[in-house]
Parts: structure tokens; C-alpha cells; sequence
């Protein structure tokens, strides 16, 4: 054997020592990447969200500072891909690739400055850095960005009636903190030991009290006792290559729809939005029918329509009083990326609707909780929502909206073409739902919430709850960056 073979032997083996460990942290990425997939999508799997930032943290605090880097990109690249399908039917890919990457470089920021604090400090105080950091994010997006905080972590446990209580205290960023909480002192746990252990208690005493006084708040919640609500979808949209008698078709089988469910006891009927875009003469003939219909059956109508004039599009909600009478017109103030070119309204509209105060607001509306808040304070006790989703975030887009009546002490009916027709309390009861349909459509009919008074602490604890994480965020980012950098 001669000298080169020798020495080249030992070098052989540590290459293949070097790449088995770096495919086997590739494939702890991917695991750790794998429950995010199921939680960061437009239909997360709301037990899930609870431990599946776990593997993310636990990794990094068990990994130099370059690994913890690219492994927490890597698995939050993976989780966020589950958004793809639904972001191409928004954006192009180029910026469908952008958003991800932007969102997957705010867990890179979160997980390594909880990374370091933990390992620079070493103390249970540092189990509030993910939770505070994340709250922090989900405050600036919402009150920063034109989507606001769509698909926040907390929308996920909308389905949890228990843990969704918390909102009607300190809204979403209470609820997630909550959600965050708890893998924060999980990780810790697994990756520090039992220095964490006390934390871990305080943690857990605090996530029962909040389940157990969300269970009895929901359990004390009332009976739907108001009257008859109808809500109505049809998939079909009237644009501007419907022919005369398609469209003709789908205004004759609303009307139907409404003559049933009135015909069955329905006091109200909520319709979704911009069945149409009509020029104003043609507007003029659809006011007149519904003006006509809402006279006729005796019933509350509100119906969402686009109008353009010389001034530009609108994105409208009509409400139909049984006196006949012109409607009460409502327009909608944040507008989806498909109708960036239409105007966007600023006033509010809360009036007496089948002996309730009711407020009305379209689709994304109900996505800004600081809309929600708004009828919250003028004394709305139900809200009306015709809305239009993109079938793949029917789920969220409902669950949007009623957390915002969580939030605010209020019922809301919403209709959504490609999405659901849902009826919920103020409490997030979920009283009557159904999947929208293509012609003939699809129709619900459920009795509406008791208009009694709920009582919410959020419309000021919440925005207090959130700027105060993000002041706290500044402060752990300064001490952050103090500290010894960690290996």
C-alpha cells in the first residue's frame, strides 16, 4: 500500500461522515417543515397548530447559529408551500415566490432571536420571546399591510370553541399568544431540561384556565332565539360576456330563492357580493326588482353589486327594507387584489333590521379588526356580509369573519359565492353552514342569535394587548443583540 492511499483513506471517511450528517439534518428540516404544512395553509388543522412549531425551535436551539439558519428556512419554506395553489390564484408566480419567501425570512428572524435569547440568558422569562415576537409581527401586519394579517396562526383555532373565548378578551393577539405559548415552553423544555420546568407549569396553569373559562363562557352561550334568516349563493358571476339571457337566468333564480326561503318563514335574506358589475341604468332595474321582491314577501334583502359610472367601480351592499323603499347602500373599504381599481368607501352602516341592530360590511371587510371594532362600538348586534371567496379560502375567509364577531360581541351571517353560506353567534358558534354551488345555487335557513348584550373586553384590550408586544419585541431584539453571540 503506498503513502497516497494511505492518507487519503481517513479524509474518504470524514467527506462521507460530513455528508451523512448534513442529509440527516435535510431530513430533520423536512420533518420539522412537515406539521407547519398542515397549519400555515388557508385550511389548517387547528389541534395541530399547538405542538407543530415545536420541532422548528427544538432544532435550532440543539443546532450551531449557520444550521439553526438555513434548517428553520428550509422547514419554513416547506410549511408555507402549502399556500402555493391558493396564492397563484391571487398573483403571479414571481411574487407568489416573493410573499413566501418574505413570510419564511419573519420565521427566520423570530426562531433565531428566540434562539438567542435562550441560550444567552438561560432563564424562564425567555419562554415569552417566540409568543411576544410573533404577536409583535401579527399587530404590524395588521395594521400595516393592505391584506392585513390574512391567515394569521390564531384564525386557526376558529373551530376551537373553547380557546376562542380568549378573543373576546384580548382578541386575536391574546389568542395568539396563547397558540404560540405553548410550543415556546415546549421546546424549552425538551432542549433545556429542567431548568424550564417551572415555566412549563406556569404555562400550562395558564392554557387550562383559558380552556376552562372559554368552555364555561360558551356553555352559558344562549339558544339562537331572533326570527328566520335565508342566506343564498349562486357561483355564477354576471360580467360583462354573460349573454342577456344567462344573467336574466340567475337574477330569476335569486328572486325563486328568495320567494322560497320567505315562503318558508324567512324574515331576512342576505345574498353574496358583486353578483354583477352594471353600468348605473342597469343597476336602476335590478334596485327596482329587489325594491319590488323585499315589498312582496314582507322581507329584509341585502344583496352585494358592483356599479360603474363615469367616477369609476363600486363595490356595493344594497339592504332592502319591507316598506319598499330605496335601499340602504353600504361600500366596501378593503378591497381584494382583483379589484384594485375600484373606489373604496369609508362610512359605516348600522340600522334596525328585523328588531336587531344590524351592521353591514363586505367579504375583506371583515378581515381588519379594527372594522370589526367599529361595529362593535356603534352597537351593532348582528352583521351582514355578502361575500365572494376563491374556493380554496372559503374556509378561512368564514372563519375571518367570525371571529371578528367574537371579538366584538356580535352574530354574523355571511354568503359567499365559492365559499360557505354561514350563520354564527357571538360567542363563534357556528349555527348553520353550507358549501356555495354553481346554478341553481345553494340556500340556508337558520333562526338568528338572541340580540342580548354580550359582554367583550377586546375592543380595547386587544389593540392594547398587541402594541404592548410590540414595544416588548423591541426590547428583546435590543437585549438580543447584547448578547454573547451562541456557537
Amino acid at each position: 500500500m503506498n503513502m497516497s492511499t494511505t492518507l487519503a483513506a481517513p479524509s474518504l471517511f470524514a467527506g462521507n461522515g460530513a455528508l451523512r450528517r448534513r442529509l440527516s439534518q435535510i431530513a430533520a428540516a423536512l420533518a420539522a417543515g412537515l406539521p407547519l404544512y398542515w397549519v400555515l395553509g388557508p385550511q389548517p388543522l387547528g389541534w395541530l397548530a399547538w405542538c407543530a412549531p415545536v420541532p422548528v425551535l427544538w432544532l435550532a436551539l440543539r443546532s450551531g447559529r449557520r444550521d439553526a439558519a438555513w434548517m428553520t428556512l428550509l422547514a419554513a419554506t416547506l410549511g408555507l408551500s402549502s399556500n402555493v395553489a391558493y396564492f397563484r390564484l391571487l398573483m403571479p408566480l414571481p411574487a407568489v415566490l416573493a410573499a413566501i419567501a418574505v413570510k419564511a425570512l419573519l420565521w427566520l428572524l423570530v426562531v433565531l432571536a428566540t434562539r438567542r435569547l435562550v441560550l444567552r440568558y438561560r432563564a424562564g422569562w425567555t419562554v415569552l420571546a417566540y409568543p411576544v415576537l410573533w404577536v409583535a409581527i401579527d399587530t404590524l401586519m395588521a395594521a400595516l399591510l393592505p391584506d392585513g394579517n390574512w391567515g394569521s396562526f390564531a384564525y386557526s383555532q376558529a373551530d376551537n370553541l373553547a380557546v376562542l373565548q380568549v378573543t373576546a378578551l384580548a382578541g386575536v393577539p391574546g389568542l395568539l399568544f396563547l397558540l404560540c405559548l405553548a410550543p415556546s415552553a415546549l421546546a424549552l423544555l425538551l432542549a433545556g431540561g429542567r431548568a424550564y420546568v417551572p415555566a412549563a407549569l406556569v404555562t400550562g396553569l395558564l392554557l387550562l384556565a383559558a380552556f376552562a373559562g372559554g368552555s364555561w363562557r360558551a356553555h352559558a352561550a344562549p339558544a339562537p332565539a331572533g326570527p328566520l334568516a335565508g342566506l343564498v349563493a349562486i357561483d355564477d358571476f354576471i360580467g360583462p360576456a354573460t349573454p342577456p339571457a344567462r344573467a336574466q337566468a340567475i337574477w330569476d333564480q335569486y328572486a325563486r330563492h328568495v320567494e322560497a326561503l320567505a315562503g318558508q318563514g324567512a324574515r331576512l335574506l342576505l345574498l353574496p357580493e358583486k353578483i354583477a358589475v352594471l353600468p348605473p341604468a342597469q343597476a336602476a332595474v335590478v334596485q327596482q326588482r329587489f325594491q319590488a321582491l323585499a315589498r312582496r314577501t314582507a322581507t329584509w334583502i341585502t344583496l352585494g353589486i358592483g356599479v360603474q359610472d363615469a367616477d369609476g367601480r363600486r363595490n356595493l351592499a344594497w339592504l332592502f327594507a319591507p316598506d319598499g323603499a330605496a335601499p340602504t347602500s353600504y361600500q366596501k373599504q378593503h378591497l381584494a387584489p382583483p379589484e384594485r381599481d375600484f373606489l373604496a368607501g369609508g362610512a359605516f352602516a348600522v340600522q334596525p333590521v328585523a328588531g336587531q341592530a344590524m351592521g353591514l360590511a363586505i367579504c375583506k371587510d371583515m378581515h381588519f379588526a379594527s372594522l370589526g371594532r367599529a361595529y362593535g362600538a356603534a352597537g351593532a348586534r348582528a352583521m351582514l356580509v355578502p361575500a365572494w371567496d376563491f374556493q380554496l379560502d372559503g374556509w378561512m375567509g368564514a372563519r375571518m369573519t367570525l371571529v371578528r364577531g367574537v371579538e366584538n360581541g356580535y352574530a354574523v351571517l355571511r354568503a359567499a359565492r365559492e365559499g360557505v353560506l354561514t350563520v354564527s353567534d357571538a360567542h363563534g358558534r357556528v349555527l348553520a353552514e353550507r358549501p356555495s354551488s354553481a346554478m341553481p345555487g345553494s340556500t340556508l335557513l337558520a333562526p338568528l342569535p338572541a340580540a342580548q348584550p354580550v359582554t367583550v373586553w377586546a375592543g380595547w384590550l386587544a389593540p392594547l394587548s398587541g402594541w404592548l408586544c410590540v414595544a416588548l419585541a423591541a426590547v428583546f431584539l435590543c437585549l438580543g443583540r447584547r448578547a454573547t453571540p451562541a456557537a
